[in-house]
């Protein structure tokens, strides 16, 4: 029924809020926005989200947070 001035049949409470996209822990968040990012160029452009995952250094002998890394697998290894 195009218009039509009949009342919605529903309606949003008060109180809802949309929910909020999961915020990054801190963990996530350190290995971000470093000044040694340099995107490889090997993968797709819109993953250049500045995380060091996607870096170009990440994980070999010039990335200057190697030791970093390395510690943070360690830490997920069981002991």
């Amino acid at each position: 029924m195009r218009g039509s001035s009949r009342p919605p049949t529903h309606r949003v409470a008060p109180s809802w809020r949309a929910p909020k996209e999961p915020a990054e822990s801190d963990s996530e968040d350190r290995f971000r926005h470093r000044p040694c990012y340099v995107f490889n160029p090997a993968l797709k452009s819109n993953l250049n989200d500045e995380a060091c995952g996607h870096c170009r250094f990440y994980l070999t002998a010039s990335c200057p947070h190697i030791d970093e890394f390395i510690d943070d697998v360690e830490d997920l290894s069981p002991d």
